[in-house]
C-alpha cells in the first residue's frame, strides 16, 4: 500500500508540486504550513499545499520532510485558494506563486520574528554625544527626538521623515539602541475636512457594501480628494473592527500616504514594501495575519497580506503599470485585488484620475460600479492647458522660449515650476561630429546614455557601464557632443538660465539613497519660496505640492510614435497625471505641452474634451481592432545566445499548440528590441476573443513547453495579459 504524502510547493520555476513523506515521528502538517525539505543537493523551504494525498511518484523516490517550521498554517485557507487560482490563471510555476506571498524573511529556516513594534532609544554614549555637539544634521536631529524617551518607527516617520539612514549610523556607533515594544495603540488624531457632495455620495455607496463583495471604480480627476474618500471608508471599516488594505503603485507614494493615514486615524498603520528591512516587513505581515494590524499600506506585493478580519481593499492609481510584476510570477496586483475581495466577501475600490481602459470597459459592462469625482475641493479650478508648437523655434537645450518665459514668470511670483522629462541622464546619445561615431551598448546595440556628473555612459536596458572616452574611439577627434536632453542636462540648463533660483532634480539618480525621495518631497512641501523641479515619472503620481503652479512637459512626441498599441493610453494617462500636479491649492495652475505635433488627434482631444473622451475613443479603437480589453493575449518570450536557438524554440512551441480555430498566433518574430544584454530575443503572440477560449487550450501546452528539446538552449517566459509587447 502506497503511503499518504504531503504535496509541497517549492520556490523553483517548474510547473509542478513535489511529494514528500511526513516528518519522521511527527504529525502531518496542515496546508499553509512551511516545511524544510531535501531538494537536490541541499534543502529548501516550501509550503504544504495538500496533505494525506496519494503520491504521484514511486515510493522509492519519496523522502521525508526534514522539519516542520509552523505549528499552525502561516497561509490561511483563503490565501491558499487565491494563490492556486493565480498560479493557474497567470500560467505560473506554483512554487513561485506561493513564495511571492511570503516576505523574504519568512522564506528561510528561521524562527518567526516577534510581533512587537521596533523602537529606538538613546544610550548614555548618545546623550554624551548630544551634549558635546559631536553629531550634525540628521544624526543630531534623531538624537534630539529621542531625548524624551524611546520612539517607534511610526512616531519617527511622523516627526522626522528620512530618519532611518541616521538610525543605522547611530546604532553602528552605539549612540542609540534598537529594541522591541508592544505596538503603540494611540497616536494623535486629527479630523479631516468636510467632504464635498460627490465625495459623500461615493463614501455612502461603498459604505453600503461593507460586508459583501462589490467592485467600484472611483474615477476622480487629479485633486478631487480620492484619498479623503479612502480615509472615510477606512474609518467605517475600523468602526466595524475590520481590516483595510490600501495599495499604492510606488514606494515614493507610501510616506505621504502613511503620514495622512496616521494623522487621521490615530492608530498604527503597517507598511509593506521592498525598501523596508526584511525583519520589519515580516513583522508587519505577521501582525496583519494575527489581526492586530487594522490598516495595511503597501505596494504591489502587499496584495498577498493575510486579512483574517478583512473589511475593505483599496487600489490607488489603479491604472499604473507598476502593479504588474514583470518577471517570475507575472501577476497583476489590481486584478488580484478584485479576486481577493470576491474570496473575502468585501468591497474593493479601484481609484484613479485616469482609469485604465480595462477598468473602464468593466464599468461599461456593469461589472464595476462607477463613482465619479469631478470637483477639486481645495483648488480654484482645473489648470489651464496650452500646447507649445516647437516647429521652427530656436530651442535652448530642448526648451522653447515660451516655456522658459513661463518658468521665469512662475518663479518671479515666488511659486514652483515642474519641468517634466521622462528620460534620466544628461543626453541619450554621445556623438562624434567628425566621423559620425556614436556610443552604443555592445550588448544591446542601442545608444548609451551619457550621465555627465558621474562621467559615465550607461545602458538603461542592461545596465552596462563604461567611462566617457576622452576622444572618438573611431577617428581620434576630440570634443564628443551630447545629443538630446535628459533630466540632468535640463537641470544644468535651467540652473544656468535662472542662477538665483533653487533647481532640484528628482529621478532615479538623485534618489538612490534610501529615504532620499521622501526627504526631497518633504523639503518642497515645507518651503513656500520659488523653486524649479526637474523630474521623471516619479513625480507624476499623487504628490501634493501646494506651491507648484506650472507644469511644463518636455518630450511629448516620444509617446506619440510608439509601435505598442498601449502607448496612446499610457501617454494620455501620463500627461493628465503630470498636469494634475499644477494648481492643487488656492493658486491657479498652468500646464504647457511642448511638441512638434500640435495637431495630433490625441493631444487635441485631451485638450478639448479631457481624459474621459480620449479614453472612450481609445476603447472604440480597441473594440474595432479586437484588442484587449475586448480580446485576451498571452505572450511567449524567449531569449538565447543566437537567433537560431530562439527561433527553433518558438517554432517548436507553435507546432505543439492544440489544433483549433479559437486561437490566433503571430510569430515566431523578433521582439521590438531584438537584442538586450547580449542575448537575442523573440516572441510568439497568442490571441483569442475570450479568456476561456485562450486559457483552456494553453494550460496543458504551457506545462509541456519546458519539456521541448529546444527549451534547454533558451530562457523563456509566459506573460498573460501583457501590458507591453517588448
Amino acid at each position: 500500500m502506497m503511503p499518504a504524502v504531503l504535496r509541497v510547493a517549492l520556490p523553483v520555476p517548474l510547473p509542478t508540486l513535489f511529494d514528500y513523506l511526513p516528518p519522521l515521528g511527527g504529525e502531518s502538517p496542515a496546508p499553509g504550513c512551511r516545511v524544510l525539505v531535501p531538494f537536490g543537493r541541499g534543502t529548501a523551504v516550501g509550503v504544504v499545499v495538500a496533505s494525506q494525498v496519494a503520491p504521484s511518484v514511486g515510493a522509492a523516490k519519496l523522502k521525508p520532510v526534514h522539519k516542520l517550521l509552523d505549528q499552525a498554517p502561516l497561509l490561511d485557507a483563503e490565501l491558499m485558494r487565491t494563490l492556486a487560482w493565480a498560479a493557474d490563471y497567470w500560467l505560473a510555476a506554483p512554487g513561485e506563486a506561493y513564495a511571492n506571498a511570503l516576505p523574504l524573511a519568512l522564506r528561510e529556516d528561521r524562527p518567526l520574528p516577534p510581533l512587537g513594534e521596533p523602537c529606538w532609544a538613546l544610550t548614555p554614549a548618545g546623550q554624551s554625544a548630544l551634549d558635546a555637539g559631536s553629531r550634525r544634521g540628521g544624526s543630531r536631529a534623531l538624537l534630539v527626538e529621542l531625548v524624551a524617551g524611546a520612539l517607534g518607527a511610526g512616531e519617527l516617520d511622523a516627526c522626522l521623515p528620512g530618519w532611518r539612514a541616521a538610525a543605522r549610523r547611530l546604532v553602528a556607533a552605539g549612540l542609540i539602541t534598537r529594541a522591541e515594544r508592544a505596538a503603540t495603540q494611540a497616536l494623535p488624531r486629527h479630523p479631516g475636512p468636510i467632504l464635498g457632495a460627490e465625495q459623500t455620495a461615493a463614501v455612502a455607496a461603498v459604505g453600503a457594501s461593507l460586508g459583501r463583495f462589490q467592485p467600484f471604480l472611483l474615477d476622480g480627476v487629479t485633486g478631487s480628494g480620492k484619498t479623503e474618500v479612502y480615509l472615510a471608508l477606512i474609518e467605517q471599516a475600523l468602526a466595524q473592527g475590520r481590516q483595510s488594505l490600501l495599495l499604492v503603485p510606488e514606494i515614493g507614494l507610501a510616506p505621504q500616504t502613511l503620514h495622512r493615514l496616521r494623522n487621521r486615524l490615530g492608530i498604527p498603520v503597517e507598511v509593506l514594501h521592498s525598501n523596508l528591512p526584511d525583519g520589519e516587513r515580516a513583522q508587519a505581515w505577521l501582525r496583519a495575519r494575527a489581526g492586530t494590524a487594522k490598516v495595511i499600506l503597501g505596494t504591489r506585493s502587499a496584495i498577498f497580506t493575510p486579512l483574517p478580519h478583512a473589511g475593505l481593499i483599496l487600489v490607488d492609481e489603479e491604472h499604473d503599470a507598476a502593479y504588474k510584476q514583470q518577471d517570475g510570477f507575472r501577476y497583476h496586483a489590481r486584478d488580484l485585488a478584485v479576486v481577493r475581495a470576491r474570496a473575502l466577501g468585501v468591497p474593493v475600490v479601484l481609484g484613479s484620475g485616469t482609469p485604465s481602459l480595462e477598468s473602464l470597459a468593466n464599468a461599461q459592462a456593469g461589472r464595476y460600479q462607477l463613482l465619479r469625482l469631478r470637483a477639486r475641493p481645495a483648488a480654484v479650478g482645473p489648470p489651464r492647458v496650452e500646447i507649445v508648437d516647437m516647429r521652427a523655434q530656436r530651442l535652448e537645450h530642448g526648451l522653447s522660449p515660451a516655456l522658459l518665459a513661463a518658468v521665469g514668470a512662475t518663479v518671479a511670483r515666488g511659486e514652483q515650476a515642474l519641468v517634466f522629462k521622462n528620460r534620466r541622464g544628461y543626453a541619450p546619445v554621445l556623438l562624434c561630429h567628425a566621423c559620425g561615431w556614436h556610443a552604443d551598448c555592445p550588448h544591446c546595440e542601442r545608444p548609451l546614455t551619457l550621465h555627465a556628473t558621474r562621467r559615465l555612459l550607461m545602458c538603461h536596458h542592461c545596465d552596462y557601464r563604461t567611462r566617457v572616452p576622452p576622444a572618438c574611439p573611431a577617428c581620434g577627434a576630440a570634443g564628443l557632443k551630447p545629443l538630446g536632453q535628459g533630466t540632468e542636462r535640463l537641470e544644468e540648463a535651467l540652473a544656468t538660465h535662472f542662477p538665483t533660483v533653487q533647481v532640484l532634480r528628482i529621478d532615479r539618480e538623485t534618489t538612490r539613497r534610501r529615504d532620499a525621495f521622501e526627504h526631497l518631497l518633504g523639503k518642497l512641501q515645507r518651503e513656500d519660496g520659488p523653486a524649479i523641479l526637474v523630474g521623471t515619472q516619479m513625480l507624476a503620481k499623487g504628490h501634493d505640492l501646494p506651491n507648484l503652479t506650472l507644469v511644463a512637459i518636455v518630450g511629448v512626441d516620444e509617446g506619440l510614435l510608439s509601435v505598442d498599441f498601449h502607448a496612446s493610453e499610457r501617454l494620455a494617462q501620463q500627461l493628465v497625471q503630470v498636469a494634475g500636479r499644477a494648481g492643487r491649492a488656492a493658486k491657479p495652475g498652468h500646464v504647457l505641452l511642448q511638441t512638434h505635433h500640435p495637431q495630433h488627434p490625441l493631444l487635441r482631444q485631451l485638450l478639448a474634451e479631457g481624459y474621459a473622451a480620449a479614453a472612450h475613443a481609445l476603447l472604440d479603437e480597441r473594440r474595432r481592432g479586437a484588442l484587449p480589453p475586448y480580446a485576451s493575449q498571452v505572450l511567449l518570450r524567449a531569449e538565447g545566445r543566437t537567433w537560431a536557438e530562439v527561433d527553433a524554440f518558438l517554432a517548436a512551441a507553435r507546432a505543439t499548440l492544440p489544433a483549433g480555430k479559437t486561437i490566433t498566433v503571430a510569430g515566431p518574430m523578433p521582439a521590438p528590441m531584438p537584442l538586450r544584454g547580449g542575448r537575442q530575443r523573440g516572441q510568439l503572440l497568442l490571441e483569442a476573443a475570450t479568456r476561456p477560449a485562450l486559457h483552456g487550450p494553453l494550460r496543458p501546452w504551457a506545462s509541456a513547453l519546458g519539456k521541448l528539446p529546444a527549451a534547454r538552449k533558451v530562457r523563456w517566459s509566459l506573460d498573460v495579459d501583457p501590458i507591453d509587447l517588448y
